[in-house]
């Protein structure tokens, strides 16, 4: 009886996030929730794309999606911050850049 090879994958079946981008997106996640602006949120993580919602309430369409999309890691960039109406509002090669609008937002939610 010989041994049998463990079949590798040779092209991931699923998109997720690493470890440092959860955490930067939790955190603004959390700063929003303590600002009382955003209640609920939810992961996709699907074969093209991980996808992070966030939602002013459970019922209704996330405020803002944080897509990384690795396909279009060489083009415009794989990530993309998403409007409530489905409209790209920043897309770039950092995650940092792509959340600047959303932390830019939850500063005026502070000041006011």
């Amino acid at each position: 009886m010989g041994v049998v090879p463990f079949p590798i994958p040779s092209k991931a079946t699923q998109v997720g996030f690493e470890r440092l981008e959860l955490n930067r997106i939790l955190d603004l996640y959390g700063r929003m929730v303590a600002a009382g602006h955003w209640r609920d949120y939810a992961i996709d993580l699907g074969k093209d794309a991980a996808v992070f919602a966030a939602f002013r309430r459970a019922a209704e369409r996330p405020e803002f999606r944080i897509e990384k999309r690795p396909s279009l890691r060489n083009k415009q960039g794989m990530w993309a911050l998403i409007g409530e109406g489905g409209a790209v509002m920043k897309r770039g090669h950092g995650l940092g850049p792509v959340l600047a609008p959303v932390e830019r937002r939850f500063m005026k939610l502070v000041e006011d």
